[in-house]
């Protein structure tokens, strides 16, 4: 409807690869909307436009309506989304599609995740290095730009491998965090003898030594465990009205952050270890 009732008349096979469609679902819409009351008017052979909305349907650009300043904030919060989250990649298509002329189709494809990660797997094949501009690190609370030597990707592209030049030692790198990546075309590997990749927990925290950790979680401490790690769904059981979460943790730190929030629909299960964590964590930070 957007793209019929805008300045740019489009054929119907133009339409289609739009919406990544088949020209006979495009002429299916063109007579849904008729029976719906649309006037469709025939430019021209194989070029429709709608022309009016019937009286009593709300008007168009209510329903679908941001200003710039709007679409951008739109666009920025669905970029924080974690990069396997199923909805992401629809929902800044059709951002696109719908503000194909307003700009923020460009700034959806430049701020594209997948331009950073084709960057980083060059650095990676080609060992090169790579800056990191403006990088949010969760760890020291900074923005600033990070030099490496990326050597590896964790499941999905979450994160990368990478040997940090300036603080000397491997670390993983949040790829959602990076505002930009930039190929050092120029700038060899020059520290592969360091480049370790170490264990990788559910909860995206790294370590040498895995420890067991067990939790029964409410449905409601379940639904939000999923949501915010999908990974930690291979590691759930069902028993009864509860679930049972068994998993290897490198770094207490994630896991405890995740019980702390939901601690009135968890309980720690034969993990002492972890329960002294938690005991230190709560005596520290909350008093």
């Amino acid at each position: 409807m957007a793209l019929m009732s805008g300045s740019v008349d489009y054929t119907v096979d133009e339409l289609a690869r739009q919406l990544e469609t088949s020209y006979r679902s495009i002429y299916r819409y063109i007579d849904t909307f008729k029976e719906c009351g649309f006037v469709v008017e025939k430019l021209a052979p194989n070029v429709y436009k709608l022309k009016s909305m019937p009286e009593d349907y709300p008007e168009f650009q209510n329903l679908v309506y941001f200003s710039d300043e709007e679409a951008h904030l739109v666009n920025n919060l669905i970029d924080r989304l974690d990069p396997t989250n199923a909805l992401k990649a629809n929902l800044q298509k059709k951002l696109a599609i719908i503000y194909d002329s307003t700009g923020i189709a460009d700034l959806v494809d430049g701020r594209s995740l997948r331009n950073i990660v084709e960057t980083l797997a060059h650095g990676i094949r080609e060992k090169k290095k790579v800056v990191l501009k403006n990088y949010e690190s969760g760890n020291s609370h900074t923005v600033r730009d990070r030099y490496i030597e990326p050597f590896g990707f964790t499941t999905n592209y979450i994160d990368v491998w990478g040997f940090d030049l300036q603080d000397g030692r491997s670390k993983l790198f949040k790829v959602s965090r990076m505002q930009e990546a930039m190929l050092l075309e120029d700038e060899p590997w020059t520290n592969e003898d360091k480049h370790e990749k170490q264990g990788l927990d559910v909860f995206g925290m790294s370590g040498r030594t895995p420890h067991r950790v067990r939790l029964s979680l409410s449905v409601m401490a379940k639904n939000l465990l999923v949501e915010e790690h999908p990974l930690a769904e291979n590691d759930l059981t069902q028993q009864g009205d509860r679930w049972i979460l068994d998993t290897e943790i490198y770094n207490y730190a994630g896991i405890c952050r995740f019980y702390v929030g939901v601690a009135s629909d968890a309980q720690i299960l034969d993990s002492p270890e972890f329960s002294a964590y938690v005991g230190d964590y709560v005596s520290k930070y909350l008093g």
